[in-house]
């Protein structure tokens, strides 16, 4: 995929042809949303608590006696029936934590950065030099680039000047591509990436990292030299048995022929 390279001043000033195993991959919906869920519920704290009517202060006494009152039966005043009284299937803390393979966040990254580049959401800058810090610069360079509503500045790797000058407009957010995954994609309108990054982002997601399952791995050829360990060594050709007939027909004829002379 050709994509334009823009200068911080608006120009288009020369092309560059994005890899298409990372910029021209097709949409998984599946996979992007359940990496999207995954990314939400590893940023709950999981600290809620509610109080049953055993942690609540209070209510060890019975408010009155069982039976010949004419009301109902109460065994204390923390019940949750009660006001201030204790919380029936309330929240307690947990873990909301959702681990998915490397794999399959690296693909549902693909999809995303494929899926803002075909439709021309994604910017290639060629640097970002003149932002000095001051959010004075930030605003002219995107009022240069025409963006209007959210986007996400992705560089090479952490810029403070980049950082300060954009902290303070709502809408924008900066992020280092080490860092860069689909919910951060997908929660923003444009992407801004500059060169240097683009290029990172080819190196690192083109290919999947192989494990112990992967194939053209290490593990392969482990176990081609331990096969051929265990197969026999060929030493040549078997030498050929010795003729032991004449022999044996020498040594069956012995003993008649000694009988022979025993009878003559």
């Amino acid at each position: 995929m050709e994509v334009a390279v823009i200068s911080q001043s608006g120009q288009v000033v020369d092309t560059v042809n994005l890899d298409d195993a990372v910029f021209n991959v097709p949409m998984n919906h599946a996979l992007v949303h359940q990496a999207l869920v995954g990314y939400q519920l590893n940023k709950r704290q999981g600290t809620h608590d509610t109080k049953t009517r055993a942690q609540v202060s209070g209510g060890g006494r019975k408010p009155w006696i069982q039976k010949h009152t004419g009301r109902a039966r109460q065994g204390s005043i923390r019940a949750p029936q009660w006001r201030h009284g204790g919380v029936v299937f309330g929240p307690h803390p947990r873990s909301y934590r959702k681990v998915l393979p490397k794999r399959m966040r690296r693909t549902a990254l693909r999809c995303v950065l494929s899926e803002k580049a075909r439709a021309g959401l994604l910017v290639c800058l060629d640097s970002l030099d003149t932002v000095n810090g001051k959010t004075r610069s930030m605003v002219d360079l995107l009022n240069n680039l025409g963006i209007k509503g959210s986007a996400l500045l992705v560089t090479q790797g952490s810029e403070g000047n980049v950082i300060k000058a954009a902290r303070n407009i709502q809408k924008i957010w900066t992020l280092p591509v080490n860092l860069l995954n689909a919910q951060e994609l997908l929660s923003r309108e444009t992407l801004v990436i500059t060169l240097d990054a683009v290029r990172w982002a080819e190196e690192t997601l083109a290919s999947d990292p192989h494990g112990r399952r992967g194939s053209g791995g290490s593990g392969q050829q482990t176990a081609t030299v331990e096969a051929s360990a265990l197969e026999p060594e060929e030493t040549g050709p078997a030498p050929e048995p010795e003729e032991t007939a004449p022999a044996e027909e020498s040594a069956e004829a012995g003993p008649n022929d000694a009988g022979e002379e025993e009878k003559s």
